[in-house]
């Protein structure tokens, strides 16, 4: 397995960055915040697309960037005050806008477990009746912070199952509910932004008590982060 293969991927929709700035630069907003790397979406792909939709300048947080991107035509300044709601601009819990970021993990392995038998560090998770669980990349060193363990849930095709047990450092565990699960190895989990999971970066904030931004900026800066129309 690659490096990058074991770690999640972030895929940004520079469609919906689009659309949100453009709705934002249609209701008079001039400057999004692009600051820790555009909250985890990638600064130079998301100045590229707000500024294709209108909108007049972007803050970031390095005068070196500023500099660069100013070389694509983009109005780059450290101390600018945004006034377009980030929430709104990258589709974040509570915006009613269509998420940009959409992180994703792969099912590395599953295993049967039997109930009364636990899983993970400490036996946080007992299951009660016979199931399958599987293991898919993505740990609190990748921003699946570990109190979702038992608290948060992904969705594995259309079903949406709950991340069971203590999240490790690059993996989780998730039960998937089932005892016939032939296949699926290397199979795709979505934890939010798609799907039945597309509103599932709300969990996330009242688990843990961080702020979306906060959370996809961490995830995006450290998933295989790629851009999709």
């Amino acid at each position: 397995m690659t490096a990058s293969g074991s770690l999640p991927r972030a895929v940004i929709s520079l469609s919906a960055l689009r659309e949100s700035a453009r709705v934002a630069a249609e209701a008079g907003g001039e400057t999004a915040d692009l600051r820790a790397d555009a909250f985890g979406h990638g600064v130079r792909q998301t100045a590229l697309a707000v500024r294709d939709a209108g909108i007049r300048r972007i803050a970031v947080d390095d005068p070196q960037l500023a500099a660069s991107l100013a070389e694509d035509g983009v109005e780059a300044l450290t101390d600018a005050e945004p006034d377009i709601d980030s929430a709104m601009l990258y589709g974040l819990p509570g915006s009613g806008r269509r998420p940009a970021m959409t992180l994703t993990g792969r099912v590395l392995s599953h295993k049967p477990l039997r109930a009364g038998e636990s899983v993970s560090y400490g036996y946080t998770f007992t299951a009660e009746h016979d199931t399958t669980i599987a293991l898919v990349t993505g740990g609190y060193a990748q921003g699946v912070v570990r109190a979702l363990g038992n608290h948060a849930q992904v969705a594995v095709g259309a079903q949406l199952r709950p991340i069971v047990g203590r999240v490790a450092m690059d993996v989780c565990v998730i039960d998937l509910q089932t005892t016939d699960a032939a296949g699926g190895l290397g199979g795709e989990v979505v934890y939010f932004g798609a799907g039945p999971a597309v509103d599932e970066l709300q969990t996330w904030t009242q688990v843990t008590g961080l702020r979306a931004t906060e959370l996809v900026a961490v995830v995006g800066a450290k998933a295989v982060r790629e851009w999709t129309d």
